[in-house]
């Protein structure tokens, strides 16, 4: 399996926003959509604002791929679903402590939206 380099994750991880773009059923690539990016150890994590009602969302959890652009790296990335309650305690951490600035307003629904937790697997 491909790994981030430490570069790529320092990279990303210090970028506000990240651009998803996710593979659909035919092939191609959905529209590229601005969303919030984490790092928690070495993975890269992203969450629905709208949770399970989020169009982008709903596409990666059908197709499992697509490309993201963020911080300079631009990478052909495969989407996992992240199920595992202490990772996304982990995840819950690193929103609130990167996104904070932000308000609740903003932070508290990517907190809630555990549900929509991908990890971003390069490939």
């Amino acid at each position: 399996m491909t790994q981030w380099t430490n570069d790529e994750l320092d990279r990303i991880a210090a970028a506000d926003e990240l651009e998803i773009a996710p593979r659909r059923g035919d092939g191609t690539l959905r529209g590229p959509v601005p969303i919030w990016v984490v790092r928690a150890g070495d993975d890269l994590y992203v969450r629905s604002f709208r949770g399970t009602d989020g169009g982008w969302w709903r596409t990666a959890r059908a197709g499992h791929e697509g490309h993201i652009r963020s911080g300079g790296v631009d990478k052909d990335v495969t989407f996992v679903h992240v199920a595992d309650s202490e990772i996304n305690d982990r995840v819950d951490s690193a929103y609130r402590t990167k996104y904070g600035r932000f308000g609740g307003a903003y932070v508290n629904p990517m907190v809630a939206a555990r549900a929509t937790t991908l990890r971003l697997v390069p490939r």
